[in-house]
């Protein structure tokens, strides 16, 4: 069985891979693809007998492969989306995965897939109605509490998300700091990615917070904030991010 993982965060398709030859010993990986153009040209000359399809690649939405070059495959996405849009994934594909993937989710996918024996051919047209039919609800504002005191704070007023010792905080644009029970994953998924990106493992910043950019090593991009990190290095856009933050800033 032959499988391609389009996915633009390397460390994600790399674990992807793993657990699916976990899960699958036969699986061949045939490719790793992180973008709309590489993906038209390697369907133009290439075929699988299932594709892992993230929405959101380095250089656009993963729709756009399908508008491009004929592909009959079956799709499994793996995706970071809301439950408005995971009816429509469900209707419209062999499966879904809500990022981050567990091993547990991967093999149920796979499970589905040899069921269905064939090829599923997704109708991008009326997935894309079904996701623009409603707009996402992100969070508004943060009821905080943390001994006896309870603090509001509006989304708004937030510079950034950072862990610290393993527990995460947010920081306001005052420069006030306050415990957050949800973890970075799920606070992605609550967030206007309009407004907030994951830089790397440790930190999701605010569009407006970031004052300073600089060039750093290996592609990365230092963000100096306002107000300022806890840890500098905490606030450095990762490899495999560096590429969808340039992309997020350029709108």
């Amino acid at each position: 069985m032959n499988v391609l993982i389009i996915e633009d965060e390397s460390i994600a398709a790399e674990r992807l891979a793993s657990n699916l030859r976990d899960i699958e010993p036969e699986a061949r990986i045939v490719g790793f693809i992180d973008s709309v153009k590489d993906a038209v040209k390697w369907f133009s000359n290439n075929s699988a007998d299932l594709v892992f399809l993230d929405i959101q690649l380095s250089d656009g939405i993963s729709f756009s492969i399908f508008e491009q070059v004929d592909v009959d495959t079956p799709v499994i996405f793996t995706t970071a989306y809301d439950e408005y849009a995971i009816k429509a994934f469900r209707l419209n594909s062999i499966d879904y995965l809500l990022k981050p993937i567990r091993k547990s989710d991967l093999m149920e996918s796979m499970r589905k897939f040899h069921k269905v024996k064939s090829a599923n051919h997704v109708d991008f047209d009326k997935l894309l109605n079904a996701l623009n039919q409603k707009t996402p609800d992100y969070k508004q504002r943060f009821l905080l509490q943390y001994g006896e005191r309870m603090v509001k704070v509006d989304v708004t007023d937030i510079a950034y998300f950072y862990v610290l010792e393993k527990s995460v905080f947010l920081k306001t644009e005052s420069g006030n700091s306050y415990p957050v029970n949800h973890s970075l994953d799920k606070l992605v998924n609550m967030l206007n990615p309009a407004l907030f990106f994951r830089i790397n493992r440790k930190m999701i910043v605010n569009i407006d917070a970031i004052k300073k950019m600089t060039a750093y090593s290996r592609g990365r991009v230092k963000l100096s904030l306002n107000p300022s990190a806890e840890n500098e290095q905490d606030a450095v856009v990762s490899v495999e991010r560096a590429n969808g933050f340039k992309n997020w800033l350029n709108g």
